[in-house]
């Protein structure tokens, strides 16, 4: 394979010089459940590491080759919170350009705790429930325009 740029579709892509294959940069497919307590209030996760350490988001992540997309926001929200949930209802979905090197389409739902205690895991310093008028300072833009939906 000799891999060169070409124009495919109208866009310069990477191709192959001697076959008919074209590198498709495709964007990473992220998961996120949206979880309410008796007071409607929303679980939110601070981040522990990264550029975006101690700002908060949804419990969300990627979905995994060959996982499906709603046990991708189950397993997420477990490793995230200690908790257990059933994934319902999509809720909300956004293209986030958030990271320049890295298209993501994020898939938000709605999402009943089953189990669990709630406590901070995996990636999260810290995981409680906000209410809609009092949110912290958010990593990404895409979680406030869920919030702003979801206060209408």
């Amino acid at each position: 394979m000799r891999l060169g740029r070409r124009t495919v579709d109208g866009r310069d892509r990477v191709a192959c010089q001697a076959c008919s294959y074209v590198h498709f940069r495709n964007p990473a497919v992220g998961a996120a459940a949206i979880v309410r307590d008796e007071y409607e209030r929303l679980l939110l996760v601070r981040r522990a590491s990264g550029r975006l350490k101690g700002l908060w988001s949804v419990p969300a992540g990627f979905v995994e080759y060959g996982e499906d997309i709603r046990d991708a926001a189950a397993r997420e929200l477990l490793e995230e919170t200690g908790l257990e949930a059933r994934i319902g209802a999509v809720a909300f979905v956004a293209s986030n350009f958030h990271d320049p090197a890295k298209l993501t389409v994020g898939v938000w739902f709605h999402a009943t705790v089953t189990g669990g205690r709630l406590q901070a895991g995996d990636d999260a310093a810290e995981a409680r429930y906000f209410s809609l008028d009092h949110l912290p300072s958010l990593a990404f833009e895409t979680d406030r325009e869920l919030f702003t939906q979801l206060a209408k």
